[in-house]
């Protein structure tokens, strides 16, 4: 049995499979998830589990080294606002684009991760880094 890492299989296999650059979606429930992009469905209940969580979770074994956030979240949701600021300082780099963008720059990611998190905008579209 993992010891370290990410448990949940599906994500385990699909971090391990990443690339420079290569970008997965943390969503919240009510994002659409594209055709054809793989989708690992966390939500258990409304809320459950929340979009923070499930990102820190993947941050612990993930080399990420851009964001991407829908730009309507900072008049809609202030937590998620204090999220990109925690992963700025982190040293990610952000990038800010309206939310019709966010979602068609999801067709291009290789695995969207649902979460249970039923507040607006609660989405970050995660872009791999190198860990050398």
């Amino acid at each position: 049995m993992k010891k370290l890492g990410h448990l949940n299989r599906d994500i385990a296999r699909v971090l391990a499979g990443m690339g420079h650059t290569d970008s997965l979606v943390i969503a919240d429930c009510g994002l659409p998830i594209p055709a054809g992009v793989e989708c690992i469905d966390l939500a258990l209940a409304l809320g459950e589990p929340g979009f923070a969580r499930v990102l820190d979770t993947v941050l612990a074994d993930f080399q990420c080294e851009r964001a991407v956030f829908a730009d309507e979240c900072r008049a809609h949701n202030p937590a998620v606002v204090e999220t990109a600021a925690a992963l700025s300082r982190q040293g990610v780099a952000l990038e800010w684009v309206s939310h019709e963008a966010f979602k068609q720059r999801c067709q291009a990611a290789r695995v969207v991760i649902r979460t249970g998190e039923c507040t607006p905008y609660a989405n970050v579209i995660l872009h791999s880094g190198v860990i050398f």
